[in-house]
């Protein structure tokens, strides 16, 4: 049995195509999952136009955020059944010796391989996932909202556990993309005065981040930040693709603030650090997420407290993938998300 899939088989720039795959053949502790949608993220975009910062097995297919419903069990695996409704964590392959592991910060073991670069993603009809990845989905949120899951929890992640929000606070995020948009309704569910910030050409994008509470803001910053007592924001969450916002980040946020950076950027700085230093500002990085963010995350989903509805530009089927990708490569969309047929 074969399935159509999203693969991404080479370094070179645009080397994804729809290729037919066999069906995974999964083991002793093992799910096979078949797809219900899954969410096109930036990674998967920065793999197409080969401008990522991070190894690849090629070829892979694509996709990382996504859900559906269990169609086989390892032999091993309890707790689950055929037709359980699940969304599915990022780390596929990790080390349970490793350190981080043993604390539960798995999603920081060097070694740790994602769905999508690592290991063959959901961009398909059936994965292979461990069943240590799985999370349940309650029956009234539906998958299309579900597989936004893994970018709320990067959001979260960010904002939440590797950041420190109060309410009042004042929180600028630099990027209105997904994460962006994300980590803004994080802050602003944590009671603080919450803006985004973008470039002319994200205006479209600026609009949907207002529907969560907060202030679109094209351009420069610099009065929003400094319009409580003149100092800068509390925090500053930089969720750009580039580099080059950092700075941005150490001019606007306050002494004794913070800068949570959870955007990838390749490019070099070319720029003092010395900011952070004459500021006694905290520079936290954050990356992915591990098994309570989750399940936080389902909850809000599931009360009503976190609507990913809004983001939500269109969904496509697999053949649709290239439009569904360019939508969101020009910034006409925020999310793009895929149905396999």
């Amino acid at each position: 049995m074969k399935s159509k899939a999203v693969v991404n088989y080479a370094e070179e720039k645009g080397s994804v195509e729809i290729r037919e795959i066999d069906l995974p053949q999964i083991g002793d502790t093992d799910v096979l999952l078949e797809v219900a949608n899954v969410g096109v993220c930036g990674s998967d975009l920065h793999q197409w136009t080969s401008d990522h910062s991070w190894p690849v097995n090629y070829p892979v297919v694509l996709g990382h955020e996504f859900g559906g419903r269990i169609a086989e069990l390892g032999s091993q695996v309890s707790g689950w059944k055929v037709g359980d409704r699940v969304v599915s964590e990022t780390a596929a392959v990790i080390d349970p010796n490793n350190p981080m592991s043993k604390i539960g910060l798995y999603n920081l073991d060097p070694t740790r391989k994602g769905f999508g670069y690592g290991v063959n993603g959901a961009m398909t009809k059936y994965v292979r996932v461990p069943a240590r990845c799985l999370h349940h989905v309650p029956e009234h949120v539906p998958f299309e909202q579900a597989c936004l899951t893994e970018p709320s929890c990067v959001a979260y992640s960010a904002v939440v556990s590797n950041s420190n929000v109060r309410p009042g606070d004042r929180v600028l995020v630099i990027g209105p993309g997904t994460i962006g948009i994300l980590c803004a309704a994080m802050a602003k569910i944590n009671g603080a005065e919450v803006a985004i910030v973008g470039l002319e050409a994200d205006r479209g994008r600026l609009k949907i981040a207002e529907q969560y509470g907060v202030t679109g803001l094209v351009g420069d910053a610099t009065e929003w930040a400094k319009a409580g007592d003149g100092l800068g924001a509390d925090l500053i969450v930089d969720a750009a693709g580039h580099s080059s916002t950092l700075q941005i980040a150490m001019n606007l946020v306050r002494p004794n603030g913070q800068i949570t950076k959870v955007g990838w950027g390749k490019q070099p700085c070319n720029f003092s650090l010395d900011p952070i230093v004459q500021k006694n500002v905290r520079l936290q990085g954050s990356f992915s997420h591990n098994w309570p963010i989750w399940e936080k995350v389902i909850a809000l989903m599931a009360s009503g407290t976190l609507d990913v509805k809004p983001i939500i530009g269109g969904v496509w089927e697999i053949e649709s993938w290239r439009e569904a990708f360019e939508k969101m490569h020009h910034g006409e969309v925020v999310k793009s998300v895929l149905k396999p047929a």
